[in-house]
């Protein structure tokens, strides 16, 4: 459990006190210092009280990352509101129903997205007040209009109780509608608090936040690069050479990503030629990571890798692969596949999920998990949040893994993405990552898809590597003999396509219930 109490107002209030002129955050040639971000956010809290927002209401962004986040983040943490970040790659109607769930007060929208707002208008059920980002007739309009003319405000405050909802953070909705994740005080206290600990940030961070701010592993790893004073550096778009390029020129030193962006910054012809000698540690999860991928990436970059494991609804990582676990030719090099162990206040459970039993060390489970990180449930879903909430205060992740007599964390999937084969039980991952080691294949998913004989039958999805040229059928067969040599093969893909790309949610995990649907639907059965 967190030491201390720290929460994003109070970490604001104390670093433009105490390092007001240091650099907090970068965008584009545009640079805040933390006493200017203190001061946005006094005007955001003051305009946003102006138009009646107060303690408890929810205030949304919808746009890509930018500066103008954070005073929104801030300035709704000051007043005692709560900031909802929508994610800008879902359509029109699904971008309503967020809004339309969290009941927005008012919406700061994009200039990409301004004209979805007559739609989005016509679709709430609520009064909601948009404003336009950029402009003197939107934002800075609105602010100058709400403050009386000064653009500038007093601070209200508020400092979140631990129970207060500060953050409302939605899933990636790959199997249904997203749900409003609550995350309060005490939450983001331990990202805050363990922020040095476990990320090694401190005043000289210079943090690349990479990740789209409406998944944790953006907002989320925001507020733990910056709660020592560190400089925070904002790509507003995820393009390779663009975060090369700012890897170089602001000299950054951690950041976060996916394995999806990992195998995008390998196949970027600027990754030669870039000076990344500032890096000292690069963390990544959120979806699985092949060992290829992993030791390419290491040796490419240069510097500490740490993975970490967590969701929306644990307010991100509660375990860590730490670098000294990174030995790709050690004799530990197993652990490359691990997630690592929990942090000191996070407890693990691996459980029969039909049961609720606990299983014995290697034996794979549901992976259960309490620490004070636990969200405090899902917004207007009070059945959903008892589906996943114990009431002891054990969280159901829904991943499959298991644990070794080390305490580390070995995960495999989504339990529902579990494939059984007559009567055994396959695990995607574990296929994915042999045939990501044939040189042919640059990404891989392993789904199951039905059979007459056994029910279910493994089915892979490949990206081939630049250059391979070969028919389809032909692979097929060398990457089927390749997985039998390495796998028991009731593990072993029966068929194999070759795509151009695989779907993906915008936390880099592959929608497998995409690449499902066609082979279930034709057999007339709905899937998960």
């Amino acid at each position: 459990m967190a030491t201390r109490y720290l929460t994003p107002p109070g970490v604001l209030r104390r670093l433009a006190t105490e390092v007001p002129d240091a650099p907090a955050l970068t965008e584009g040639d545009r640079t805040l210092s933390w006493a200017e971000l203190y001061a946005r956010a006094r005007a955001m809290a003051t305009a946003l009280a102006d138009e009646g927002v107060g303690p408890g209401d929810r205030v949304a962004f919808y746009d890509r990352s930018s500066i103008a986040y954070f005073e929104v983040l801030f300035g709704t943490a000051l007043l005692g509101a709560v900031s909802v970040a929508v994610n800008w790659r879902l359509n029109v109607t699904e971008v309503a129903a967020i809004l339309d769930d969290a009941g927005a007060r008012v919406v700061f929208v994009g200039p990409d997205y301004l004209g979805a707002v007559p739609a989005l208008t016509e679709a709430l059920t609520t009064p909601t007040r948009f404003v336009a980002l950029g402009g003197a007739d939107g934002y800075q309009g609105w602010l100058l209009e709400r403050t009386g003319g000064t653009g500038s405000g007093s601070d209200p405050g508020f400092d979140p109780d631990p129970d207060d909802v500060v953050i409302q953070l939605y899933t990636s909705g790959t199997t249904g509608l997203p749900k409003g994740v609550m995350l309060t005080g005490r939450n983001l206290s331990c990202v805050l608090t363990e922020a040095e600990e476990v990320f090694h940030v401190g005043p000289d961070t210079v943090s690349l936040v990479a990740m789209p701010l409406f998944h944790i592993g953006g907002t989320g790893w925001a507020l733990a690069g910056m709660s020592r004073g560190g400089h925070s550096v904002i790509a507003r778009d995820l393009d390779p050479a663009t975060v090369l390029a700012l890897v170089e020129r602001h000299r950054v030193t951690e950041t976060f990503v996916v394995p999806a962006v990992l195998m995008l910054l390998l196949g970027c012809p600027a990754l030669p030629d870039t000076d990344v000698s500032s890096l000292r540690c690069v963390f990544y999860g959120a979806s699985p990571i092949s060992d290829d991928v992993l030791v390419r990436s290491i040796r490419a970059l240069r510097c500490d890798f740490s993975q970490v494991y967590g969701l929306t609804e644990t307010t991100g990582a509660i375990t860590a692969l730490l670098p000294e676990d990174h030995d790709p030719d050690g004799p530990r090099s197993r652990l490359l596949r691990s997630a690592g162990k929990p942090y000191a206040h996070v407890e693990l459970r691996i459980v029969d999920p039909d049961t609720g039993a606990d299983l014995p060390i290697g034996r794979v489970g549901e992976v259960w998990t309490r620490s004070d990180q636990n969200m405090a449930g899902y917004w207007h879903k009070p059945e959903e949040t008892k589906a996943v909430l114990t009431k002891d205060g054990w969280f159901r992740t829904g991943d499959a893994g298991w644990m070794d007599a080390e305490g580390y964390l070995f995960l495999h999937d989504r339990i529902k993405d579990m494939i059984v084969t007559g009567a055994e039980n396959v695990y995607p991952a574990e296929v994915e990552n042999v045939l990501l080691a044939h040189p042919s294949v640059v990404d891989a998913a392993v789904i199951g898809v039905p059979d007459d004989r056994w029910g279910e039958t493994v089915k892979a999805v490949v990206v081939t590597a630049a250059g391979e040229t070969r028919p389809a059928d032909e692979l097929e067969v060398e990457l089927i003999a390749f997985a039998r040599q390495r796998l028991a093969h009731f593990k072993c893909p029966t068929s194999i396509d070759v795509v151009a790309e695989l779907p993906r949610n915008p936390s880099g995990k592959i929608l497998k219930r995409q690449l499902r649907e066609p082979y279930w639907r034709a057999r007339g059965r709905s899937i998960n």
